[in-house]
């Protein structure tokens, strides 16, 4: 596999509860790539996603994502893989007990990090880069739904992913704040990481236009 790939897939097949899904996938996505996932609810994007984070075990087909062949994976493995990607949600899914410092500190101390001084250091920059840097402090309810969106984009940029899996993640927000969301992705894909969206807005995808892989009839249609 190329050095700059960061998800090949071949000849995959993708099974809910034994229920298939997605049949014959073929593509590739390069670092620093932005791309699109598109099709209508219940045709496979959150599964497609599932799978390229170890969520859907691969049992049919070709695999590798960030150099893990994810057929031959350990579960062991699978918080290895994780470090290497960051997920963004619709529904934010930050902690509501703590604010938004503790959140990403929880987070690094799941993956591992002890340094305190490091892992300051590290919550300070995430958070200057999607412009929240004085709001370290504050509690998720304290914040409107696009800062909570960027909470939850610092906490996967943490552990300085290669790929970031977003699904929907302007699905609840407002159509000004969804372009500062797409500003802050497309500024993320130009530093070599990779981006990987679902989304159903297509006036948001018009203006930011990029590759488009839509989900459809049980395949996936690469343009």
């Amino acid at each position: 596999m190329a050095s700059d790939t960061i998800i090949e897939l071949s000849g995959l097949s993708i099974f809910q509860r034994n229920i298939l899904v997605l049949s014959q996938v073929d593509l590739r996505v390069d670092k620093g790539e932005f791309v699109y996932l598109i099709g209508k609810t219940g045709t496979g994007k959150s599964s497609l996603l599932k799978t390229l984070y170890a969520d859907l075990k691969v049992t049919e087909g070709e695999a590798t994502v960030a150099g893990f062949n994810l057929k031959t994976m350990k579960r062991r493995e699978v918080p290895f893989l994780r470090r290497k990607l960051g997920i963004v949600f619709q529904d934010f899914q930050l902690l509501s007990d703590r604010s938004v410092t503790d959140n990403l500190l929880f987070v690094l101390k799941a993956t591992g990090w002890d340094d305190k001084a490091a892992m300051e250091d590290r919550i300070r920059d995430v958070l200057d880069k999607v412009g929240l840097g004085t709001k370290g402090f504050k509690m998720p309810h304290q914040l409107s739904g696009g800062e909570q969106q960027r909470v939850s984009i610092a906490r996967a940029l943490l552990n300085d992913p290669e790929l970031i899996l977003a699904d929907e993640p302007t699905g609840n927000l407002d159509p000004e704040t969804s372009e500062g969301i797409m500003t802050l992705l497309f500024d993320i894909s130009r530093t070599g990481r990779a981006v990987l969206m679902a989304t159903h807005n297509y006036a948001l995808m018009e203006k930011f236009p990029s590759r488009t892989l839509k989900c459809e009839n049980g395949r996936v249609l690469v343009s």
